[in-house]
């Protein structure tokens, strides 16, 4: 930290009690009162130097004169610094007293006119020479400018804005190899390289993350972020140090997963520090409206978290909506652990908050394009790629639905919204949305069969995976309707296969030219392999329509084919397919 001293005399004060004395041999003929201490001091070396203790003491009688300095910047720690400037004694000028020492000058008119080389124009070439060109000693000042007293005039000074507009400068440099003046980067975040056997060190991008988010308070560093914002820096630079920042000073940003404490009591984070739940209320509302405004600069976990320590404060709903647009316009970023944001809420009635993920959700679609002819433009251009995003929500809806239908208090309505909220087309599988159906109606016994019918019209029967669609046909939870046409498109889709290797095997058989006698054998092999393979499959087959008999055979289900399968006047479309011919099924039971 660089120092400038001036002065050349011993030390001549000293401190009885409350009482500054001046043992310069002389009688102090003027005393000086700075808040709850006392100077007794000469009124020659004091107005020689300072345009307003002259004007002050002008009409005061050659006795013992008595002044109050109660607002003086700095109080009596900066007040005794100037007496010593004043009488020549020894002092030394840094970064953490040349802010207080220059509001001081200004305030007691310390200028040119008072003797050459006087206090104003020492501490303005200290700060411009010294402090401005220096990281840390720029960082001390500004924290020292937050003082009460100091502020007003440091503002008017303009020191505050010079410090930011010289840590603003530093933080904004590509390649800090360029500085002429010291900067103070931690060694953790520098790493050594060698360039034509020379050594160098390079510094991240973030190296001065840690220090304003541990000195300046948030107006301070709202303004710094202003000023680099102002000089260019990238939006992602931005938003992490946001992010630095936030970690650091929200100590419920990271506890936020205990929904237990109270939103009433303070909060104990070391140090001796006490966070109230109404300070840590504005500064979440202040930083969300600092963040970035471009899209994914944000990390989408840092905004999950940011949205449920604001439900835990209970931030305002202007900041709610915020962050869950933000959130929304990068959902596909998500992972599933931290959409299970616990309700918090005064009147909440389910374990987790699915209003929020349904509005977060709404964002969503609302940024990907919900107008369904640009969506099926998509589609039949095959462009995969705009649709990998709402391909990767759609299986975080799955699997958040899935976690929270185990709730009992979770309304089917509920459900069904959230589920519905994903065009049924960007599923390439259904097996996601058929476990959480599954585990709702597990969860929820007493659903009606309508219910349970209404809940399985989420998902298509025709993308169930073979596992899924065995784990289907024998799920007593599910409705008699949807586990009969899981089996019909089953037996279907094992007929097809059957098909295809009859019809693979005719045409090899066709098509094999003569051959000699070891690749004779090989063919032969690869034929009974593939009889075998279609017996294996007809024997499915078979299981499976004796299974749909059996269901036939019951009156129930008599009644229930009549419904589903046209031996009534008036056809009916699957609740789980879309439209399936009904005398093929009709062919297919009669078989």
């Amino acid at each position: 930290m660089a120092c400038l001293k001036l002065g050349s005399k011993s030390e001549v004060f000293h401190l009885s009690g409350h009482t500054w004395l001046c043992s310069a041999g002389l009688k102090p003929d003027v005393m000086i009162q700075v808040d709850e201490q006392s100077f007794h001091l000469h009124k020659f070396p004091l107005l020689s130097r300072s345009g307003y203790l002259e004007t002050l003491f002008s009409k005061a009688s050659e006795t013992t004169s008595v002044a109050q300095l109660l607002d003086i910047p700095g109080g009596p720690e900066t007040f005794l610094l100037v007496a010593k400037f004043c009488y020549g004694v020894r002092i030394e000028v840094n970064a953490e007293n040349v802010v207080s020492l220059r509001c001081a000058a200004e305030y007691l008119q310390m200028s040119e006119n008072y003797g050459d080389a006087n206090l104003i124009y020492l501490t303005e070439s200290f700060l411009n020479d010294n402090v401005f060109t220096n990281w840390e000693d720029s960082i001390k000042a500004l924290e020292r400018s937050r003082e009460e007293k100091v502020l007003p005039l440091a503002e008017e000074l303009h020191i505050v804005s010079r410090c930011i507009g010289s840590l603003a400068m530093k933080a904004c440099a590509e390649d800090t190899s360029l500085f002429h003046w010291p900067i103070s980067v931690p060694e953790e975040v520098t790493t050594t390289t060698y360039w034509n056997g020379i050594q160098t060190k390079a510094t991240s991008e973030n190296w001065w993350f840690n220090d304003v988010s541990s000195f300046l308070d948030f107006p301070m560093y709202k303004r710094f972020i202003k000023t680099i914002e102002s000089r260019g820096a990238k939006a992602n630079t931005i938003a992490a140090s946001v992010t630095h920042y936030a970690k650091r000073n929200l100590p419920l940003l990271g506890c936020s997963r205990q929904t237990g404490s109270s939103p009433e009591e303070s909060t104990n984070y070391g140090d001796d520090i006490y966070y109230s739940q109404e300070d840590q209320r504005t500064l979440l509302e202040e930083i969300v409206e600092l963040l970035p405004s471009a899209k994914c600069v944000t990390s989408t976990k840092f905004l999950l978290r940011l949205l449920r320590t604001s439900m835990v404060l209970h931030a305002s709903q202007v900041t709610q909506e915020n962050l869950e647009k933000k959130i929304g316009e990068q959902l596909d970023e998500a992972a599933l652990e931290d959409l299970l944001i616990p309700n918090v809420r005064y009147s909440a009635e389910t374990l987790y908050d699915i209003d929020s993920i349904q509005r977060i959700l709404d964002h969503f679609m609302l940024t990907f394009d919900s107008s369904s002819s640009i969506f099926e433009e998509r589609q039949m251009m095959g462009d995969s790629h705009s649709l990998r995003p709402i391909k990767k929500v759609a299986s975080l809806i799955d699997g958040y639905l899935a976690e929270v239908a185990s709730d009992e208090n979770l309304k089917l309505s509920k459900f069904q919204a959230l589920g519905a909220l994903i065009p049924e087309d960007v599923r390439p599988m259904d097996d996601g949305i058929y476990r959480a159906i599954d585990i709702y109606i597990k969860a929820h016994p007493w659903l009606t069969e309508s219910e349970r019918e209404q809940l399985c019209l989420l998902m298509n029967c025709q993308k169930l995976s073979l596992e899924v669609c065995t784990h289907a046909a024998q799920n007593e939870r599910l409705p008699l309707r949807v586990m009969v046409q899981v089996l019909f498109f089953e037996q279907m889709r094992l007929r097809t296969s059957v098909a295809g290797w009859l019809f693979g095997s005719d045409s090899s058989c066709g098509n094999i030219p003569e051959l000699d006698g070891h690749n004779n054998a090989s063919a032969s092999m690869t034929m009974n392999g593939m009889r075998e393979r279609v017996y294996e499959l007809e024997k499915e087959c078979m299981s499976m329509k004796q299974d749909l008999d059996k269901l036939v055979k019951t009156k129930e289900g008599r009644n229930f084919f009549s419904k589903i399968f046209g031996l009534r006047s008036k056809t009916k479309t699957s609740p789980c397919g879309k439209g399936n011919d009904d005398a093929m099924m009709i062919h297919e039971t009669k078989n």
